[in-house]
């Protein structure tokens, strides 16, 4: 059989009397009211100061760009001012070539222009001379048509010749829009000299200068 466990004395409880003056005890709350101010505040000055960094460092950034792109906009103008040589020589050498086609767009190509009359003629008969001044300028591309060269055509032969024929002998020739008899002058060395009034198509002009521009 178990034995008989004796009952526990039940203590009576100690009375607590907190003897800390008021005073105290106020000092103490104020105290720690015033560490958790303290806390508060260093934290909102922790926060201002990150963004107050935050924000001049987006400040030098943002210089830091706009330096860069300054100094790009400078680059870009010096390379610009340095093309505006080549731009102005480009722009002369278009208007050089501009009144070089003006000015040698009623070329002749007369070595060509006198063997076709050459050919045209019957035997004992040649070219001895010319007189002509180029026409008019040649406006798109159906000006081959207009008249070009006009002027005198010069022929001498030994022995007399009849210039009606001759004139017509100049009519078919390519390039030839009109052939007048003019007069036939006797050579005091022997034979005579033919003055045929003639004009030309443009087709007589070389071309060469407003092909070239073109190309």
């Amino acid at each position: 059989m178990a034995a008989a466990v004796a009952p526990a004395l039940a203590l009576p409880a100690v009375a607590q009397v907190n003897l800390m003056p008021r005073a105290e005890i106020e000092r103490r709350q104020t105290s720690a009211l015033l560490r958790r101010w303290v806390g508060f505040l260093l934290l909102a000055l922790l926060v201002v100061a990150v963004v107050c960094g935050g924000t001049v460092w987006l400040q030098f950034g943002a210089q830091q760009r706009l330096a860069s792109e300054q100094a790009r906009t400078q680059s870009l103008l010096t390379d610009l001012a340095a093309l505006s040589d080549v731009r102005a020589t480009l722009e002369l050498e278009s208007e050089l070539t501009t009144f070089r086609e003006q000015a040698m767009a009623t070329d002749l190509e007369w070595a060509g222009l006198l063997s076709t009359i050459e050919s045209a003629l019957p035997a004992g008969v040649a070219v001895s001379g010319f007189q002509l001044a180029p026409g008019g300028v040649p406006i798109g591309e159906e000006s081959a048509s207009e008249v070009g060269a006009v002027g005198s055509v010069f022929l001498k032969s030994a022995v007399p010749q009849d210039i009606v024929a001759l004139v017509r002998t100049l009519r078919p020739v390519e390039g030839v829009l009109v052939a007048e008899a003019w007069k036939i002058t006797p050579d005091p060395e022997g034979g005579f000299t033919y003055e045929i009034r003639v004009a030309f198509d443009q087709s007589v002009y070389t071309g060469a200068y407003r092909e070239e521009s073109g190309e």
